[in-house]
């Protein structure tokens, strides 16, 4: 008997945020996303590391995040093209970066129409293939 054993797609997870962002801002946004990300994919964190002294190190990410750099008006349209195509999406509207109250953050957003949310960045989890074509002219937050 022959046991065919599919191979999973290759996955790919990246944060793009606003090129034009401050570092500690640019910080910031990756590591809400990235938190977002973790909590709706429980499975990126690899198993836990041992050290030659035995002492154990959470799971990291096996995968890797890569953080892009994208002007801001193109965040928008990034976000649209998630959405549309068959990857997870984690955006965070720039209101969030104007209050530490996450209430007022959420009043804020609900006083805003969609397409004119402007965002400080997103998070895309997917297929290598469906990421790529999304994020392939970006590069490398500098």
């Amino acid at each position: 008997m022959n046991d065919i054993v599919e191979e999973a797609e290759p996955q790919r997870c990246v944060i793009v945020v606003d090129d034009a962002l401050p570092p500690g801002r640019a910080a910031n946004a990756a590591a809400v996303i990235a938190l977002t990300l973790g909590k709706r994919h429980p499975d990126l964190a690899g198993h836990d590391l041992v050290d030659a002294s035995g002492d154990i190190h959470p799971g990291l990410i096996p995968i890797g995040i890569a953080v892009l750099a994208a002007p801001a008006p193109q965040l928008q349209a990034l976000r649209a093209k998630a959405r549309a195509g068959t990857v997870d999406l984690v955006d965070f509207p720039a209101q969030g970066q104007q209050t530490t109250d996450y209430a007022a953050f959420g009043a804020a957003v609900r006083t805003v129409e969609t397409d004119a949310l402007a965002y400080v960045g997103v998070g895309i989890y997917g297929s290598r293939k469906a990421v790529g074509r999304l994020v392939g002219k970006y590069a490398l937050l500098k």
